[in-house]
């Protein structure tokens, strides 16, 4: 499924656009108690124009402003604790086959309510994890 530019700019309000992305606000309902007095939290889509299922597809000029935008979209929303998210791949939950960043500003009442993110730490063999790293550094 590709995320269809000009649809999502149609179904939401417009609330920035340029050459080579467009930002989308709108609001979700599914994240429980804790939003706003209609339980809703406030949610940004910053997308690029230029179709990409996953972000190596894009080209890097096009994904130059993204940050920046969705910063502001932090700024303008008044955003205390918020997440900036993008998936690449089913097992990443990419629903969507087209990139896009989330700007979240999310609820969260307390440890049990509201959007949760876990990564469970473990230990770490520093030796592996400095051939790792020495792999991935020789390859950029």
């Amino acid at each position: 499924m590709a995320l269809n530019v000009v649809a999502a700019k149609r179904s939401k309000d417009g609330t920035y656009e340029s050459m080579h992305i467009v930002a989308v606000t709108q609001w979700s309902s599914n994240l429980g108690r804790g939003c706003d007095t209609l339980n809703r939290a406030e949610h940004a889509l910053v997308i690029p124009k230029t179709h990409g299922a996953k972000l190596t597809d894009i080209p890097d000029e096009q994904l130059q402003e993204i940050m920046p935008v969705a910063k502001r979209l932090a700024s303008a929303t008044g955003a205390e604790n918020y997440n900036i998210l993008q998936n690449n791949g089913r097992l990443a939950h990419q629903v969507v086959d087209h990139v896009h960043f989330h700007m979240g500003k999310i609820p969260k009442p307390n440890e049990q309510e509201g959007l949760g993110i876990g990564w469970p730490a473990q230990e770490t063999d520093m030796d592996e994890l400095k051939k790792y790293f020495e792999s991935i550094k020789s390859k950029m």
